[in-house]
């Protein structure tokens, strides 16, 4: 019984995890609506008077982008900014022969009056946050702009942003990130689905209560005395974004989100930049609980509920493992539930935790409703894409719980870029992309297996017990079952 009863008590933390971790949500859900019915009334600077125009400079922070760099230079040069109060960094990382084209291509932008610079470095040192920290030391603007390279800025981008600064409070201004390639496959679309979520109901949930968001790594700004006063870039995690989105918030910097302003760009097409992408942020997450928490818990400057949400903020990426121990543990769970017959009760009640995938439904119906409309049509659309998006996200489960565990535990990698495609100009032969890992990774192999515990799983529903089955969890099983069998498929099927 030592083995059964351990098996029930870690599935009831994990569980509970969950289930705290959707009453957050919630709570966010009820913010996000609340603030939508509040008319904002911020100081603003006035672009016309040249006396309020700051200086601003634009970090392209770039590593080996051979196909999207003529495309994001090009989007650059064209947005709409005083020139004498403009600076553009190009900050070049790259190993390959994109650092002699970009050159060039840079050389021809100064030729029309930019101000534009290419910056490169020998040692790359602390990665993206390295370059950018290098970067900041010559930078003339006391505002710093930032873009991936695959985000595409529209041209009055800096005219919508740039005036939320006169509250000389405010650190950053963050934008929502858009997606040129939503619809180009399920993978797109539930990748789409998940930032959706997290630029319309967490960014402003928390943002609308004054409670800690995240610098999202591009598609918004920095005030140059905001990173300083933080402790500037540092290189020890894989988000550097939201480290020192942390430490300035912890030292008193106001963050504004802004929701209505949308910065399109593109998502990864294909499973293995999806799975570098992921490995990442979760990754990253984790480090920077270890790093946070204490500093968080310990701040006299923010209140019980901002510490409470932080707190979960920076746990977002271990719910992951919370899913996967569930997952994993359901099935002997089905078994000790049909012969210990005393044990009843505590399976009635671990059935209200069902509510954690009820709340969820419920908050990204919201999202889902905000961006494609409301009516019977779209709800039902939502109903298969809330499916989806919950089976393949569970399905990345493993893959991620290996990142976070990685996090908590310190062990430390190298940032893995994440490939992109421009799939407008390569549109036939994107799979010659140069960057894309050929490998399979190891973890694939766990993840075939797991699909076939999964299995095992819903055939168990129809074996146990003496009264024709037990059903309850076949749903979870079945999601996880095709959640893990699309990861694994989709993954042979790419050679990654």
């Amino acid at each position: 019984m030592i083995l059964e009863t351990t098996i029930i008590i870690i599935y009831s933390i994990s569980l509970l995890l969950i289930f705290l971790y959707a009453l957050a949500q919630l709570n966010l859900l009820f913010n996000y609506l609340s603030s939508k019915k509040k008319k904002e009334n911020c100081p603003r600077f006035d672009l016309t008077n040249p006396n309020e125009v700051p200086h601003i400079t634009i970090q392209l922070p770039v590593y080996n982008e051979m196909y999207v760099m003529e495309r994001l230079l090009d989007n650059i040069a064209l947005i709409e900014y005083p020139e004498d109060k403009l600076e553009i960094q190009v900050l070049d990382d790259s190993t390959d022969e994109t650092v002699e084209s970009t050159r060039q291509h840079v050389k021809r932008l100064q030729a029309t009056g930019l101000d534009i610079k290419h910056i490169t470095r020998t040692d790359r040192k602390g990665f993206k946050a390295g370059a950018l920290k290098e970067g900041l030391e010559i930078a003339k603007g006391d505002i710093i702009a930032i873009f991936d390279s695959d985000f595409l800025p529209k041209k009055d981008w800096l005219k919508r942003t740039v005036p939320f600064f006169k509250d000389p409070e405010i650190g950053v201004v963050q934008t929502r990130w858009g997606h040129i390639n939503r619809n180009y496959s399920i993978l797109t679309r539930i990748q789409a689905f998940a930032l959706d979520a997290h630029f319309t109901l967490e960014q402003t949930g928390r943002n609308s209560k004054g409670h800690f968001i995240n610098f999202n790594g591009t598609a918004g700004l920095w005030r140059k005395s905001c990173i300083i006063d933080a402790g500037n870039w540092e290189g020890d995690t894989l988000t550097e974004d939201l480290d020192l989105s942390y430490r300035a918030q912890l030292k008193n910097w106001k963050f504004k989100y802004l929701e209505d302003v949308e910065t399109p760009a593109e998502l990864p097409i294909v499973i293995s930049a999806a799975r570098s992408q992921q490995f990442r942020w979760n990754k990253g997450g984790a480090e920077n609980f270890r790093k946070m928490l204490g500093r968080v818990i310990g701040s006299r400057n923010i209140s019980p509920k901002t510490k409470v949400h932080g707190i979960l903020h920076l746990l977002n990426s271990t719910m992951f493992l919370n899913v996967l121990i569930v997952g994993v543990l359901s099935i002997p769970m089905l078994y000790i539930k049909n012969e210990y017959a005393h044990l009843r009760p505590y399976f009635y009640v671990m059935s209200f935790f069902v509510m954690s995938t009820i709340i969820f439904f419920i908050c990204y119906w919201f999202m889902f409703k905000n961006i494609y409309g409301g009516g019977f049509k779209n709800f039902f659309r939502y109903i298969g894409m809330f499916f989806v998006f919950f089976s393949i996200a569970m399905g990345f489960s493993l893959h991620n719980s290996i990142a976070v565990l990685e996090g908590h535990f310190g062990k430390k990698s190298e940032f893995v870029r994440t490939p992109k495609f421009n799939l407008k100009k390569y549109k036939d032969n994107w799979k010659n992309n140069k960057y894309l890992r050929k490998n399979i990774s190891v973890h694939v192999v766990f993840e075939g297996l797991l699909m076939l515990y999964f299995g095992f799983g819903m055939y168990s529903a129809f074996i146990v017990g003496n009264q024709g089955g037990d059903f309850g969890l076949f749903p979870f099983h079945l999601m996880l079952f095709i959640g893990f069998g699309y990861v694994f498929f989709k993954s042979l099927a790419s050679k990654v």
